[in-house]
């Protein structure tokens, strides 16, 4: 009976996943660049997301995020966990769980404004004293299947060791994000 229950619930997982929209998109700031593809991130329900951020100067993240959509009209809080890989350039390799949360509201059927914060503390991570990302700004739909945003992005990874310190983003990004 365990096992048909379960069997059921993944079933389910893997059937509510196969109904959501693929995104992909590309942030572009002065000195990084962003690349991610998301599966159901821009609707109600689990999601998964997968990215791969890096800067000129300061090495570079990968990882995959996993979360859950809440919507409460045109509110969405967006709770979620980042399994990451960091690769500082001034630092040890290695791995991070960040948790934080997104958080939107739709102004209107074309605007919207969003932010979102996640955080890793050394206990989390391996090679770090802590992981941390934050970002705000305006989102732009012209269309149902395009989304253009604006905003501030803040990355930055505290070393261990007397290392040096590194800011992967600090500063305004635009990006273009497309769902099928």
């Amino acid at each position: 009976m365990k096992k048909t229950i379960l069997a059921l619930g993944l079933a389910g997982l893997v059937t509510s996943g196969m109904a959501q929209a693929v995104e992909g998109s590309v942030d572009v700031g002065e000195h990084s660049t962003n690349l991610s593809v998301g599966l159901g991130s821009q609707s109600p329900g689990l999601f998964l997301k997968g990215n791969w951020l890096r800067s000129n100067d300061d090495g570079s993240v990968s990882g995959a995020t996993l979360g859950y959509n809440l919507s409460v009209g045109p509110f969405n809080v967006s709770p979620a966990a980042k399994a990451l890989y960091t690769h500082p350039s001034d630092g040890k390799d290695g791995f991070t769980v960040a948790v934080g949360s997104g958080v939107s509201y739709q102004l209107n059927s074309m605007w919207g404004v969003y932010g979102e914060y996640y955080y890793a503390p050394k206990s989390f991570s391996d090679h770090l004293e802590r992981y941390q990302q934050a970002g705000g700004g305006i989102s732009f739909s012209p269309i149902s299947l395009v989304s253009l945003r604006a905003g501030y992005q803040y990355v930055g990874l505290k070393n261990t060791n007397n290392n040096k310190d590194n800011v992967l983003v600090d500063g305004p990004y635009i990006s273009a994000s497309v769902s099928f």
